[in-house]
């Protein structure tokens, strides 16, 4: 009896430790947690969170095709073709000293009728870091911010490497930007590198807003000094830029003194007009060839979400009589993401 317990007792303790493994071989695993990506609305809208970090990423650009004519506007044929993207990746993440920010800006462009041969290229059109109001890097000058309509000179080259500081109060913003500069020298070739100055001063009042620069030209001992200023009147905004150089320089040497104006007024919610008109004295200050003037007419339409359809048309006439009276213009496609 005692034999026959135990062989019993040991059989089941054998079917026990036997289920037992058999029960442990078929037990999987517990999965990694997956972490999805995460809307981030700290900075406004596009952001998302990098997984396993605190920084948020907006990625962006557009699509543009180009129509441009005018006499000379290649030296195939009076019209040229062009296409052009931008690729645009932004990282924000809060610090104790603020928002850091880098922003890095690819383009190319691609033509196939443009002086003669075709003008392929790809470039970091920006890359700067932002914090604490100081940005460095190469990034577009206040230069850049000009009119609505697309057939006023008022700059040069406004893309620079610089390091500059902005201090921003409630109503009013100021700043000062170290640029370094380069400029082509009429052969295709570049000066060395030299320095410049800007200075910022901006401010808004309700519907009114206006901006004061001054660059200085170390390399030309030249100066030039731009002001432009907008107020929303009627069923548009109306804008108008007075410019003066000293002298040759990289910032604006188109004229000894100029002065612009546009109205952008919409005709309905997706189609916007803008007529200009422009006057220089001393136009061209190398050789002081007399006085021009311009005028034209943009058109901006929105085709729908995203997609954007531009048009313009300009006339130019100088006192000089080696000067031919010009119409250029352009047609565009633009699809912003």
């Amino acid at each position: 009896m005692n034999i026959k317990s135990l062989l019993i007792g040991s059989a089941a303790a054998l079917a026990a430790v036997s289920g037992a493994q058999a029960a442990d071989a078929i037990i999987a695993a517990e999965p990694e947690p997956v972490e999805y990506v995460r809307v981030c609305d700290a900075f406004g809208t596009g952001y998302f969170y990098i997984p396993g970090t605190e920084t948020c990423l907006k990625v962006g650009g557009y699509v543009r095709v180009q129509l441009g004519f005018g006499e000379g506007t290649s030296e195939r044929s009076d019209y040229d073709i062009f296409a052009r993207g931008r690729l645009e990746v932004t990282a924000k993440n809060d610090t104790e000293y603020g928002t850091l920010t880098s922003v890095v800006r690819l383009r190319g462009h691609a033509s196939e009728n443009n002086a003669g041969y075709d003008d392929n290229w790809t470039e970091l059109e920006e890359g700067y870091i932002d914090l604490a109001g100081f940005r460095v890097g190469k990034i577009y000058s206040w230069w850049d911010d000009d009119l609505f309509s697309e057939g006023d000179y008022l700059s040069n080259n406004t893309l620079f490497a610089s390091a500059r500081y902005v201090f921003t109060g409630e109503a009013f913003s100021a700043g000062l930007s170290v640029d370094e500069l380069t400029w082509d020298n009429g052969t295709g070739a570049y000066d060395d590198a030299n320095i410049g100055l800007t200075g910022m001063l901006s401010g808004a009042f309700g519907p009114v807003s206006a901006t004061l620069l001054g660059s200085y030209d170390f390399d030309y001992e030249e100066f030039a000094i731009r002001g432009i200023g907008s107020a929303e009147l009627g069923p548009g905004t109306l804008s108008v830029a007075v410019a003066y150089a000293s002298g040759e320089n990289t910032y604006f040497n188109a004229a000894e003194w100029t002065v612009a104006a546009d109205y952008a007024f919409k005709v309905t919610d997706k189609l916007t007009i803008a007529p200009f008109g422009q006057y220089f004295w001393d136009y061209q200050l190398d050789s002081r060839i007399g006085d021009a003037w311009t005028v034209g007419l943009t058109a901006e339409y929105a085709v729908t979400e995203g997609l954007t359809a531009l048009a313009t048309v300009n006339y130019f006439d100088a006192d000089d009589n080696n000067l031919n009276d010009s119409v250029t213009g352009f047609l565009r496609l633009q699809r912003d993401f």
